[in-house]
């Protein structure tokens, strides 16, 4: 019985690291964890949808749909939202040869 590692699974059933299947699998996986600690950081913070969408001035809809689909939010609500939960935020992005660290 022929065994198979992680990786080769992955590469098999999703796709193989930089093609478009493989980029928007961990795109959308990397949203879903978003949403998720924004979820548990609220709940430990002892907030509601509601009074966490008061802090930062959007409906408790917006904050239902950013817990369970972080991927169709902006950046700017985002931000809000990490800064209403106390969360140190560090965005880095590299481009070619310039490297950019922005943190709040």
């Amino acid at each position: 019985m022929k065994t198979y590692t992680l990786d080769e699974i992955q590469d098999e059933l999703i796709g193989k690291i930089g093609t478009p299947n493989r980029n928007r699998f961990e795109y959308e996986l990397q949203m879903d964890l978003i949403g998720k600690a924004i979820k548990q950081t609220r709940q430990e913070r002892n907030l509601t949808q509601e009074a966490l969408g008061e802090l930062i001035g959007v409906q408790k809809a917006q904050i239902s749909r950013l817990e369970n689909n972080a991927g169709n939010v902006t950046m700017d609500t985002l931000l809000r939202v990490f800064t209403a939960l106390k969360a140190k935020v560090k965005l880095q992005v590299e481009l070619s040869d310039i490297q950019l660290n922005i943190g709040q």
